[in-house]
């Protein structure tokens, strides 16, 4: 089995939910499966370049040897998306959505004729395996009120099934600012959601 592990929280393992749980999601995947292999990519450390209209010309056949680079670092990326058996990715919410630098990744990686291509059919992905997703969020966004302005586990899901991988299991710890011990007992939560998915 290959583990893409992927985290973008801005803050300190110790001091991220979204970091603790991707964490954990890993280890009871290892745990399941002694010979995966881990691939790390923390893109809030090492973060992807914001793309512009130059990864599509990178990665064309004619690209000129400026592009060379960028052709690089995005083919790097996709290749440890490609080789995944399993992705999984730790992301809190900022502003109701993923943080920019795990954007910027998604852009690297939805390439055309990579990982998905358009057909007469419409768009189809060229990925499969499963992913589970690590998030965290200072409000309650998987129902309630505030259900609608969740556009980051819609997003995640939506990117990932563009590029084939439909299986998603969701773990969340959410409502963390509601009160002073709020982030305890949602990462308590959390912790029964895994225990379940991997009972």
């Amino acid at each position: 089995m290959n583990i893409l592990h992927i985290d973008s929280s801005a803050s300190a393992h110790d001091a991220s939910h979204s970091r603790r749980l991707s964490a954990e999601i890993v280890e009871r995947l290892k745990a399941a499966n002694p010979d995966a292999d881990v691939t790390y990519r923390d893109v809030a450390e090492a973060r992807p370049p914001h793309v512009d209209t130059t990864i599509r010309e990178a990665w064309s056949e004619d690209a000129g040897a400026h592009l060379k680079d960028l052709a690089e670092r995005s083919r790097v990326m996709v290749e440890e998306l490609k080789a995944a058996d399993v992705v999984v990715i730790g992301s809190p919410m900022y502003n109701f959505t993923v943080p920019s630098t795990l954007k910027a990744w998604i852009d690297h990686v939805a390439i055309a004729n990579q990982t998905f291509r358009y057909t007469a059919n419409g768009p189809e992905g060229l990925l499969d395996g499963r992913a589970y997703l690590a998030l965290s969020s200072g409000g309650v966004y998987s129902e309630g009120p505030a259900a609608s302005a969740d556009h980051l586990d819609t997003y995640l899901r939506t990117v990932l099934g563009f590029m084939g991988i439909t299986e998603v299991e969701t773990v969340r710890a959410e409502g963390t600012a509601l009160a002073p011990d709020a982030g305890q007992k949602a990462m308590e939560r959390a912790h029964l959601r895994i225990d379940a998915l991997f009972a």
